[in-house]
């Protein structure tokens, strides 16, 4: 994996590329996460022949932001990426915080999507009986609970401890030194679920049939605003779908994007 730096207004976005003559897929990690999280996805996508992209938001990982520059938005971030690049057009995935940012890219530039997965995500949808719904599901002291608690399923916690350590590991050092996380940024638009009938790339909604964040029942409301989009329920697993169900997560993408 090549990895650099690609300079955009008031930061500078660490990322990591396969290279290659293959066709882009973009990852976004979660708020838990940064590149070092896709390390299951990386060989099962590289070895069918896809370019495997991933990057780290503002906030996270290795990025550089400067605390007193201008915050820009995550699909401006994104877009600069691509260009820097020199992708055309390419496939994204987004698992939970990096779905609100692939949502919100696909609603803003989708000439440049071949396609749209969206996992273990709340989307960033602003509606106030879709965010009523979220707070019904999270009770108080939900946000004090352990990440691990959280974001991975019952099954997995008590099958892979090795599992749950190495995704601990991520989770304790995802976040950049305070000196260079930058402004919160903001959204570009206020997405409603009625933005995503606008949404006209392949789309594939992925559940986990524990998560939660956004179970199914919550996923099932953003799918039904996209029309043509495959809806996909992974069972027994939690928020963290593609770490605890690589496989299943795996070759359900790849299905899904070998098609456009």
């Amino acid at each position: 994996m090549q990895e650099g730096f690609v300079e955009v207004p008031g930061a500078k976005i660490f990322y990591k590329d396969s290279g290659g003559k293959g066709v882009p897929v973009v990852f976004l990690h979660a708020f838990t996460g940064s590149t070092e999280v896709w390390e299951k996805q990386i060989p099962a996508f590289t070895k069918a022949g896809y370019r495997f992209i991933a990057y780290e938001r503002r906030g996270f990982g290795r990025t550089l932001a400067d605390p007193k520059g201008p915050a820009s938005n995550g699909p401006d971030d994104l877009l600069a990426l691509a260009d820097h690049l020199k992708l055309d057009k390419f496939h994204i995935a987004g698992t939970a915080g990096g779905g609100f940012v692939a949502v919100d890219f696909a609603v803003s530039y989708p000439q440049r999507l071949r396609s749209l997965v969206l996992l273990c995500s709340q989307g960033g949808i602003q509606d106030d009986d879709y965010r009523n719904t979220i707070k019904r599901i999270t009770p108080e002291g939900f946000d004090k609970m352990p990440e691990s608690f959280r974001e991975l399923s019952p099954s997995f916690r008590a099958s892979n401890p090795e599992g749950v350590a190495r995704w601990t590991e991520f989770e304790s050092r995802n976040r950049a030194p305070e000196a260079v996380r930058g402004p919160a940024q903001p959204t570009k638009n206020k997405v409603m679920l009625s933005m995503l009938e606008s949404i006209k790339v392949p789309t594939l909604i992925i559940a986990g049939d524990a998560d939660l964040y956004a179970p199914p029942a919550l996923m099932k409301r953003m799918a039904d605003h996209i029309k043509g989009s495959q809806f996909v329920t992974v069972p027994e697993a939690g928020h963290s779908a593609w770490w605890e169900q690589p496989d299943i997560f795996n070759n359900t993408v790849l299905k899904f994007i070998g098609k456009h």
